[in-house]
């Protein structure tokens, strides 16, 4: 194998050169993992994707999710992007690709169902693959320090800066202010700092911070920060969005309800994503995380592998 063809993608959005681009590597079969995570690094995206013949062949594919500096568990942008990219086949793997993908990945098993128009596919929702997890809480002044504010611009009404997971874990915490959101920079000294004083698993230390829509509290902007694995800023987040959405879901009063969420990321990057999210909850417990969003084909191309 001399050469190793890729697509690249923008996800949650439906105009190309926003949303968050991801590159899809459809047949990784005879890379190791040392090449995957140069690759990885070269495209120095926050996530691209190595898709593989499934373990179990009841499953579609398995699928590794690389960040520039890592391999990592479970990511929104990138199941969403690469079930885009293989729905537009006939067969993966020597099976029909249908309107179902199962893919298994290192945080469990990831359903994904695809969205149809005319034909070609418009937009793929994932089932977040873990329960929701909350973990420490984190001060007000660790997450200010991250984003260089003070730590009044950190709300705490609702909740407390917290580690939440469906799959990945992040720094969660609410922000006093579309001006205060806009206004937040990352500062690696202050992150290096929060990783040294914090726990967490599965990547490095990432902030993922929003405001709620005073009209509406499940419209959300948000913004994620993830500069100890490369990523200063990302243009969106799915299992951050996931995760925020299911822990804001368990806090609401109601012990049964469905609702849509809908959060609005990078637009302070010039490259606006639309995430939505669909949480159901039953008997008091987050039952159902469903992560859905569109995708815009952008690029493709072969990477060399010898001279």
């Amino acid at each position: 194998m001399d050469t190793l063809s890729y697509v690249t993608v923008d996800v949650f959005t439906s105009t190309r050169f926003e949303g968050n681009p991801l590159a899809v590597i459809s047949d990784a079969r005879g890379l190791t993992d040392a090449a995957m995570q140069k690759i990885a690094t070269e495209f120095n995206y926050s996530e691209v994707t190595f898709v593989l013949p499934p373990d179990d062949p009841e499953n579609s594919a398995r699928v590794r999710i690389f960040t520039p500096t890592m391999e990592i568990p479970f990511a929104g942008h990138p199941n969403v992007g690469t079930a885009y990219v293989l729905g537009q086949r006939a067969e993966l793997f020597g099976k029909a690709v249908g309107d179902t993908l199962r893919f298994e990945e290192k945080a469990g098993i990831v359903e994904v169902s695809l969205e149809r128009s005319g034909g070609r596919v418009t937009a793929t929702a994932i089932r977040a693959p873990q329960p929701l997890t909350i973990g420490d809480a984190i001060a007000r002044e660790t997450v200010a320090g991250c984003i260089s504010l003070g730590p009044g611009a950190v709300v705490t009404t609702t909740h407390a800066p917290v580690f939440a997971s469906v799959g990945l874990n992040f720094a969660v915490a609410e922000l006093n202010g579309l001006e205060t959101l806009s206004a937040a920079r990352p500062n690696l000294a202050g992150f290096q700092a929060a990783a040294g004083r914090q726990t967490t698993s599965g990547h490095d230390f990432s902030l993922f911070v929003y405001v709620r829509t005073p009209e509406d509290p499940w419209t959300i902007r948000a913004r994620m920060f993830a500069p100890l694995d490369n990523v200063p800023e990302d243009p969106a987040t799915g299992s951050a969005s996931a995760a925020l959405g299911a822990y804001l879901v368990s806090l609401a009063p109601q012990t049964d309800m469905q609702v849509r969420i809908t959060i609005e990321q990078g637009v302070e990057m010039g490259r606006r994503s639309i995430i939505a999210l669909d949480v159901t909850k039953s008997g008091g417990i987050v039952t159902d995380v469903v992560i859905s969003g569109g995708c815009v084909s952008v690029m493709r191309g072969e990477i060399t592998l010898r001279d």
